[in-house]
């Protein structure tokens, strides 16, 4: 399975999926297509899509359909879907004329050349939209297609172009179905996890879930402990619930490797058979006058790689050599590979770097798309 470093895509043709396709020259053309709000709204929530609006809007600029009558209105569907929390990152607007030979009319990809210069996972993107054209514009892209259409006109559609069939992934007119194939549904299998560890040295309980949004309490009896931890849960967007009860009054020890072992141990028995994931996550992060650099693989077997060059022994209380342990320790519990490495500068922000660039890679790495049924490795088991 090929790895998937970049964001994938969310493409939507505007007209007949979002509006009833036509001339968008006066607001009494505004008709939403029912159910576009919840659907799009659970995407935009629970995807980590980036989402574009595409839209076809040929002769706009013509004393018939003048810049003037479609720019307000089209401002006000955009501002309209924001109110309702669904903010497309990019919009792309063809205002070519009809009988023009601009190499940019859509279907031609050039329109959106950007997103094939390698910056997006295609592999793992989708254009809804119910016209040929949209089916030829993602076979272009390298991408796949949610045909917006009732399923025997879907398949009626496709019919005559039988070589863009295996482009087009899903069939569905109704939004609730396509959200939930884009970002799963209720069925599907939470990935949640509560570890218990008791031991004569620390009391532990830690509760995850993989598919949050970062919510959650640490309290761990060591203040930058919690600290560099709620960075974890803000940047990682998986919701942690830790209480840690430890012999402080010995050192930090056995507090700091044990609540790694668990935190590992809890994140990858919510990972479960891990089909679906990315598996690979990695992040550049600056942070003033650090860059920290940071990479992760689910791959069943530990390895840890800690270059963190401190030149102090402690931050505040705290040894900065339990840095390197916590990391080592939940790759560990959590049979992952575990790079870790930050540049020379203030030694709070080289740890705190680390923590951000940390918990940016293990989002992206224990990420899961709903519509994948495959393994993230050639030996078929992690």
């Amino acid at each position: 399975m090929k790895e998937h470093p970049f964001v994938p895509v969310l493409f939507v043709d505007r007209e007949g999926t979002i509006l009833q396709d036509t001339r968008l020259d006066g607001f009494g053309k505004v008709h939403w297509i029912p159910g576009v709000f919840a659907g799009l709204s659970k995407i935009r929530k629970f995807g980590d899509f980036s989402l574009v609006m595409l839209s076809q809007q040929m002769g706009v600029g013509t004393a018939a359909f003048s810049r003037e009558s479609f720019l307000p209105v089209h401002q006000w569907v955009l501002d309209t879907l924001a109110g309702e929390r669904i903010c497309f990152d990019d919009v792309h607007v063809d205002f070519s004329l009809e009988g023009d030979n601009c190499p940019g009319h859509l279907p031609s990809p050039s329109l959106l050349a950007s997103y094939t210069a390698g910056a997006y996972d295609l592999d793992h993107s989708f254009l809804i939209g119910g016209k040929l054209m949209d089916v030829e514009l993602a076979s272009s892209l390298g991408c796949k297609v949610i045909l917006f259409a009732e399923k025997q006109a879907g398949a009626a559609l496709l019919a005559d172009r039988k070589e863009l069939a295996p482009a087009v992934v899903f069939i569905s007119d109704d939004w609730q179905e396509i959200a939930s194939f884009l970002v799963g549904g209720e069925e599907r299998e939470d990935r949640k996890a509560t570890i218990i560890r008791n031991t004569a040295e620390t009391r532990i309980t830690l509760s995850v879930n993989l598919d949050g949004t970062g919510k959650g309490n640490m309290h761990t009896g060591i203040g930058f402990l919690d600290h560099m931890l709620a960075q974890v849960l803000r940047h990682s967007q998986i919701d942690m619930d830790l209480s840690a009860d430890g012999d402080l009054e010995v050192d930090e020890h056995h507090t700091v490797e044990d609540i790694a072992i668990v935190m590992g141990s809890a994140i990858k028995q919510a990972l479960g058979d891990k089909w679906g994931i990315s598996r690979y996550g990695f992040d550049l992060l600056p942070m003033d006058d650090v860059l920290a650099q940071g990479a992760i693989d689910f791959s069943g077997r530990p390895f840890f790689h800690w270059n963190v060059p401190f030149r102090r022994e402690y931050v505040g209380t705290f040894p900065t050599e339990m840095f390197g342990h916590f990391f080592k320790s939940f790759s560990d519990a959590a049979a992952c590979n575990l790079d870790l490495k930050v540049s020379q500068g203030n030694a709070h922000h080289m740890i705190e770097a680390v923590f951000k660039c940390f918990a940016k890679s293990l989002k992206m790495a224990v990420h899961r798309y709903p519509y994948s049924n495959e393994l993230p490795s050639t030996k078929g088991v992690l």
